[in-house]
């Protein structure tokens, strides 16, 4: 038997969910369905249920983002107890990605989306006013990224710069695929912020690609969960806009 926090049983764990994950076609088959409960049913039967777990046909906007902030909080919780002690502290800071976004619209002073103040790790945040949210958010547990709220484009070299230290000590060498990971997230990066909306699909496509084929290459490294919470966070954008489209627009109606 393969024991819980090891480098063997994290790569089992992550090879068999990668093999769970959805096709291009199944992902077709979701967003060609125009309305809400059947594409949410569909999802259902898919490798996505987790993910939809509180989600109903009647849920809202801001419901489905905090359940999907819960869910992925969660899934960064397992995936930390799959590894060794000392890779869960860079493990569990990467619970922080899918919020860069949104800490960057609050440290440019826009108003906090209605979900946040019902969010337990946001609400103080949230309530905070704009004078007082950088010493709000360096007294929480993202305290580290407090020192780019002046500087909010600064928030994701922030993060990448907390996460390095976070790492066991030599696991950030030049070179080594945890590296490689880095480069290819920040070409990405560079790609996307020059890119035209409609190529966004595309790159996002062209990542997922270049990450399994990293993923391949690091059987039994750490690195590999890394990877694969990357992928994990592709396929929840994924999820989310499918989601949040059809919540949107369901009560237009074409004139």
């Amino acid at each position: 038997m393969i024991d819980c926090g090891s480098l063997e049983y994290a790569h089992a764990r992550v090879h068999a969910r990668h093999g769970q994950r959805l096709d291009a076609g199944t992902w077709r088959r979701i967003e060609v369905m125009r309305d809400f409960a059947p594409s949410l049913e569909l999802a259902r039967a898919t490798a996505l249920r987790p993910w939809l777990v509180g989600i109903t046909a009647d849920s809202s906007a801001p419901q489905i983002e905090a359940t999907l902030r819960r869910h992925w909080r969660a899934l960064i919780d397992e995936i930390a107890g799959w590894m060794p002690t000392a890779w869960r502290r860079a493990i569990v800071w990467c619970v922080w990605l899918p919020d860069l976004a949104l800490l960057q619209h609050l440290a440019r002073g826009g108003e906090a989306p209605p979900w946040l103040r019902d969010d337990e790790v946001w609400r103080d945040l949230s309530n905070a006013p704009l004078p007082a949210r950088a010493a709000v958010l360096a007294a929480g547990p993202a305290g580290a990224l407090a020192s780019a709220w002046p500087t909010p484009r600064a928030l994701g070299r922030a993060w990448l710069d907390a996460w390095w230290l976070r790492l066991p000590q030599h696991a950030s060498a030049a070179g080594t695929t945890l590296d490689q990971l880095v480069r290819v997230l920040l070409d990405h990066a560079r790609a996307f912020a020059v890119a035209a909306p409609s190529q966004g699909w595309s790159l996002r496509g062209t990542l997922q690609t270049r990450l399994s084929q990293l993923l391949r290459r690091s059987a039994l490294q750490p690195a590999s969960v890394f990877v694969h919470i990357t992928l994990c966070a592709l396929d929840l954008e994924r999820l989310r806009a499918e989601l949040l489209r059809r919540v949107i627009f369901r009560n237009w109606t074409v004139a």
